[in-house]
Order: C-alpha cells, then sequence, then structure tokens
C-alpha cells in the first residue's frame, strides 16, 4: 500500500525529509502535500506536490494517509492531536515532546485514534554508532565496563530557534536526544543512575555543554559529553572490555579494537622515563605487546529509517522507533536537568 505523506512545516527539516521522500519510488511512499503558515517556506516546494497554509486546510483537502511533523517543538502536541483525530498516521520530529507529560498526551490520542505514531530517530542509522554497536553486540572486546560518546563543535553560537529555551533550544533538546537514545538503544539494561552537568559556556539562555554519566543495571558506565565550543572538532566513541579496547575517532568510522598480547603479570621492575618522569605503569608499550584489529563494516544510512516505517505502515513489522523508547529518552532528559540543578546523582529505574 502506497504511503501518501503530508509534511507540516516546511522549514529546513521539512526540506531535508522531502529529500529523503524523493528517494523512494512513488509506489512506496510519495509526497503529495506540504503545509506552512509562511507562504515563502513553501516556493520551492517539489512540482506536483499541493501547498497549504494550515495543517487543518491540508487535513481537509489533501488525499493523504500519513502526516510527518516538522514544525517547531512547542507545537507538536497540538499537531499531533489535529492529524490523530483526522485517522492520520504520524511520524513526528525530536525531540517529540517539550515534557513527559505532552509525550504521554500523544501516546493516549494515537492509540485512541488507531493510528501508527513514531518519532523520526534516524541517528540510530549513523555509521558511527553502528560500528561501535556491531562492537557491543557481538562481544567483540569481551565483557564492556564502559562507552563513551564525545561530540565537539567549534563554534559555539547557536542560531534560530536554538537560543530560545522556550523553542526546545539548546544542545540537550537539540542533539542530546539522538545521543542518549543512541546509548539506551545499545545498552541491554535498565539505566539505574546518571550525574550531569549542563552548562552555558557562550550562549546565555541555552546549554552549549553538557556532561552525563550514566549508570546500567549491567554495571555498565556510558558517558555522553556535547561542547559546541571545543575548538578540536570531533566525533569520537571508545568501548572498553576485558577483552580488549575499540575506538573509532572522526565520523568517517577511523578506528580501530585493541588488544594486548599477554597481560602483565606484575609491574616490571625497570623504571620508563618519560616526558612526564619515571613511570612503571604508564609508559609506552613494549614492541609487540598490543595488536589492532579492523572494526566491523556496517551498510546503513538515514534512509534505513523510512524503509522500517514503510514495512511497519504495510505491517510487515513492528515500527523501528518504538513511542515507549522516545518516552524513556524524555525521562532520561528530565533526571540530566535535575542532576544538573542540585549538583547531585539522580537514581532511577528506566
Amino acid at each position: 500500500m502506497q504511503i501518501r505523506l503530508g509534511i507540516v512545516g516546511f522549514g529546513f527539516m521539512g526540506h531535508c525529509d522531502a529529500d529523503m521522500i524523493a528517494t523512494f519510488p512513488d509506489e512506496e511512499i510519495k509526497l503529495a502535500a506540504v503545509a506552512d503558515i509562511v507562504p515563502s517556506q513553501m516556493e520551492d516546494a517539489p512540482e506536483g506536490v499541493e501547498t497549504y497554509n494550515s495543517i487543518e486546510e491540508m487535513l481537509e483537502k489533501a488525499d493523504i494517509n500519513t502526516v510527518m511533523i516538522s514544525t517547531p517543538n512547542p507545537s507538536h502536541l497540538e499537531m499531533v492531536e489535529k492529524a490523530a483525530a483526522a485517522g492520520k498516521h504520524i511520524i513526528c520530529e525530536k525531540p517529540a515532546a517539550m515534557s513527559v507529560s505532552q509525550f504521554d498526551r500523544m501516546v493516549e490520542v494515537t492509540k485512541k485514534a488507531g493510528v501508527l505514531f513514531t518519532i523520526h530517530q534516524q541517528r540510530r542509522f549513523d555509521p558511527d554508532y553502528n560500528v561501535m554497536k556491531s562492537v557491543y553486540d557481538q562481544g567483540l572486546v569481551g565483557k564492556p565496563y564502559v562507552i563513551k560518546s564525545q561530540l565537539y563543535g567549534f563554534n559555539g553560537n547557536m542560531h534560530d530557534w536554538h537560543v530560545f529555551p522556550e523553542m526546545g533550544g539548546g544542545m540537550l533538546y537539540d542533539w542530546g536526544v539522538h545521543l542518549i537514545d543512541q546509548i539506551l538503544n545499545m545498552v541491554d539494561a535498565p539505566l539505574v543512575s546518571l550525574y550531569a552537568d549542563l552548562r552555558n559556556i557562550i550562549n546565555r539562555d541555552v546549554d552549549d555543554y553538557f556532561n552525563i554519566l550514566m549508570k546500567f543495571g549491567n554495571d555498565i558506565t556510558a558517558e555522553i559529553e556535547l561542547g559546541t565550543y571545543y575548538l578540536t572538532p570531533k566525533r569520537g566513541w571508545f568501548l572498553g572490555g576485558d577483552k580488549g579496547s575499540a575506538y573509532i575517532d572522526g565520523w568517517d568510522c577511523e578506528g580501530k579494537i585493541v588488544r594486548t598480547t599477554r597481560l602483565l603479570t606484575n609491574v616490571p621492575g625497570k623504571i620508563t622515563m618519560t616526558a612526564a618522569g619515571p613511570t612503571r605503569s604508564f609508559g609506552p608499550a613494549a614492541p609487540g605487546l598490543l595488536t589492532e584489529e579492523e572494526l566491523p563494516s556496517v551498510n546503513v544510512s538515514h534512509r534505513n529509517y523510512f524503509e522500517h516505517f514503510i514495512k511497519a505502515f504495510n505491517g510487515e513489522e513492528e515500527l523501528f522507533v518504538k513511542p515507549h523508547q522516545v518516552r524513556r529518552v524524555l525521562c532520561v532528559m528530565d533526571a540530566v536537568r535535575e542532576s544538573a540543578r542540585t549538583g547531585e546523582a539522580i537514581k532511577l529505574e528506566v
């Protein structure tokens, strides 16, 4: 069955979503309409796509069965309620809601209407994340004990809606929902405690730095650190286990699995002189002590998100991004804010 899609909110993300839909055959999914309260936003709508000045007009007149919500974050609940009332299936951009209670209302109205409801967490298909998840899932470093996810930028300044907290601005709402979702989707255990530092470094009203320490029930500690003003751009991963380590440095997935050929039975008596002074434990490794292996290869792209949605729409599989998973991320984000406010660790079970 063909998905006939209407996008409400034809700004940056609306255009990105339209470009992605254009890569699919029309018989699978077709962009039929767009709606925006700013008519100039739709001047470059694809040929043959109907344009409307409101979601109400699009829901009444357009031949669509699915709505993609790409409007500003505070309007998501209203858009979901209207689309569900019209019996349309729904894909909502992230962050899904401004609060857990708002999201619960979304789930309530979509369940009552009997429509599909999912969130566009397309970064579950980032190659770097999937490489590291493959290392984790396959046990390639043995039993993991620590995971680090790092994202550093160099500009620091926010733009557009990102500078307004009431619009869902700041990095926790923007990138945090993705980075937290990735870790929660990777580690197969409840999250039991969390400590977070959330800061405004050069932006007055919204966060542009965070560091989140997450302790899981399987004794894994995960650290997520994002800084927009590090001045050392980086996308990095580290996964440490009892049989080796794995790292990624950069969006292109440059990295290795590293192992040792033998464990030291004791610390050697000979002292190594380094630039930092004498040490017996942290000097350079002896030749042949460490070996490197290639990381697993993956074949993923953000297009896979819509491939899964098409299958769910046709009853061939469950939704890839399920509402309860999205709610879990929102609960964690609440705990991040509470920990940053109080300076204390937060106990939770999600």
